[in-house]
């Protein structure tokens, strides 16, 4: 079987050549020195150009698609960011429309094609993403960490046309190897290069890339006749030969890795195809989770459609929320602002959260009737609460995986508890009209609406992720006069009371504990797996 082949002949590493290691785990090249690696190698100069055409069923086109955008940090000081978006695919550049005054872009669908060569394997990609301003556009960061260029913000890697997967700033993460692509693959964070707190213009990026395929299964000829034996000429997508429940077309998405090896002959070093799942070798998907956020390969494809990453974290929340009350009660409504802050704080940090708020589709997600004052919390079986979980998360999920996927978040208009939020294991409800009657400043000032429905939703989700109880949980720590305010100030997380409920720090964060004495970290201690504790 013909292995794919760069070569590379770096001197500083003939040491290693009579080594009877792979140098995929001895050698973590970074993002950078792998666009280096491949990018000589593509020089006129000393790349070679095979004789091969790598699918001979067809002209090879290859397209980038351009799918969702968010901006971490403020853009333009007076409105929404412009954005734009360059894609230079080898030597040809292609530049979007502009998106004007949006800083969060969903469902974009936007997608530039080229011919490619037929008998080279790799080609070079670089994306950009810009803010359009009259006479002056300003790029933004979606860069990875580079030392060599940290002042990069963009994107370059390599496509494999042999096998349709890509190499460089952006490559599937393979858990303790040499990969460091910790945004997940096909996404691009500017906080990557260690700017989360700082305004760099931090936005993110969701991108594909596909070439044309006879069959259309997304495996590419050269994959399908070299590796998998399987006919180019036959759409075998939801094929499972090995009986694992995962179809090829998972297996081959997430199952390939780029690897280093030496090739005697040549006495140099090569980048070779490898496969960490194969379609035709059983692996036990239904209980490995390589990025430990306690879902399975078996529900991270059956999330795949959600934008799901195996070797990424994520978490999943189904939303329910209360209607309209006849005097025009909405309190209850978590507005799309709530929602961006929540998802710009997690989503910043390389875990993606995902909110079922009823807008995907084949979903369990609905509005309850509504109820101005709902009895009882999650310990007492078959009160008001009790039985909104029972018909809205349990019954409406007929497939029993969502039990373990979804943490279950409802938003009511007001509960007979006397602080009217409550969590158990894998569920929380926050009370509305409640959260805004608490929402407490150390000064006389209202707190935003959006902020204050974000902040108290965020607080019990962090304990459903096993954030409990910490000392600044305490709510002796509500105003500056009370002991608690001021020893739990360098805690600066929503689990703190005393940056809940829109305080004048608009805060909707956890803490990454670097406060010193008397802070945690709160993202470093997520415990995925706690809310799995109970789920019926």
């Amino acid at each position: 079987m013909k292995k794919s082949i760069i070569k590379i002949i770096p001197c500083v590493l003939i040491s290693f050549l009579m080594m009877n290691t792979s140098v995929l785990a001895m050698h973590p090249y970074s993002q950078s020195e792998i666009s280096s690696i491949i990018e000589n190698e593509m020089n006129d100069n000393q790349k070679t150009i095979l004789n091969e055409d790598f699918d001979p069923l067809q002209n090879i086109i290859l397209s980038v698609h351009i799918n969702k955008i968010r901006a971490f940090d403020q853009i333009d000081k007076h409105s929404e960011p412009d954005f734009f978006v360059k894609v230079k695919i080898n030597e040809e550049t292609f530049t979007s429309p502009v998106w004007k005054n949006q800083k969060v872009l969903k469902n974009i669908d936007w997608s530039v094609s080229c011919d490619v060569p037929d008998n080279e394997e790799f080609v070079e990609i670089n994306i950009q993403l810009w803010d359009w301003n009259p006479g002056l556009n300003t790029l933004c960061d979606i860069a990875t960490n580079d030392n060599q260029d940290p002042k990069r913000k963009d994107l370059t890697f390599y496509y494999s046309i042999k096998t349709g997967h890509w190499i460089g700033d952006d490559m599937v993460y393979i858990p303790h190897s040499w990969s460091m692509d910790l945004s997940g693959y096909g996404r691009g964070n500017g906080c990557d290069d260690n700017s989360i707190y700082q305004k760099d213009k931090d936005c993110e990026i969701y991108f594909d890339i596909t070439q044309n395929d006879y069959d259309q299964d997304t495996i590419p000829y050269w994959t399908e006749v070299n590796i998998y034996n399987t006919n180019p000429k036959v759409d075998d997508r939801g094929r499972d030969d090995d009986k694992d429940n995962i179809p090829i077309e998972w297996e081959h998405k997430w199952g390939h890795m780029f690897d280093y090896d030496y090739n005697e002959e040549t006495n140099e070093y090569e980048i070779v195809h490898d496969w960490l799942y194969h379609p035709f070798i059983f692996n036990n998907h239904s209980v490995l989770d390589p990025d430990g956020d306690g879902i399975t390969n078996v529900e991270e494809y059956l999330t795949s459609e959600w934008n799901s990453d195996p070797f990424r974290k994520d978490i999943f929340v189904e939303l329910d929320q209360m209607e309209e009350g006849p005097n025009g009660e909405r309190a209850s409504a978590l507005s799309e602002e709530s929602k961006e802050l929540m998802k710009k704080a997690f989503n910043r940090q390389n875990i993606l959260l995902h909110l079922d708020d009823g807008t995907w589709e084949h979903t369990g997600s609905d509005m309850i009737p509504f109820d101005p004052l709902t009895d009882g919390s999650w310990n007492v079986p078959n009160n008001e609460l009790d039985q909104i979980y029972q018909q809205y998360f349990i019954q409406n999920a007929p497939d029993d995986w969502r039990f373990t996927v979804f943490h279950y978040g409802v938003v009511i208009y007001q509960s007979s508890v006397v602080n009217g939020n409550a969590f158990g294991a894998n569920r929380f409800q926050i009370s509305a009209k409640g959260v805004r009657q608490k929402a407490r400043l150390p000064f006389p000032i209202s707190g935003d609406k959006d902020v204050v429905m974000a902040s108290a939703y965020m607080h019990e989700l962090g304990h459903s992720l096993g954030l409990m109880w910490l000392g600044g949980h305490s709510r002796d720590a509500y105003y500056p006069w009370q002991p608690l305010w001021w020893k739990f100030r360098p805690y600066r997380s929503l689990m703190n009371y005393g940056y809940m409920y829109g305080s004048i720090w608009n805060l909707i964060d956890y803490s990454d504990g670097s406060r010193g004495k008397n802070d945690f970290d709160d993202w470093s201690n997520i415990d995925y797996y706690y809310f799995l504790q109970s789920f019926t």
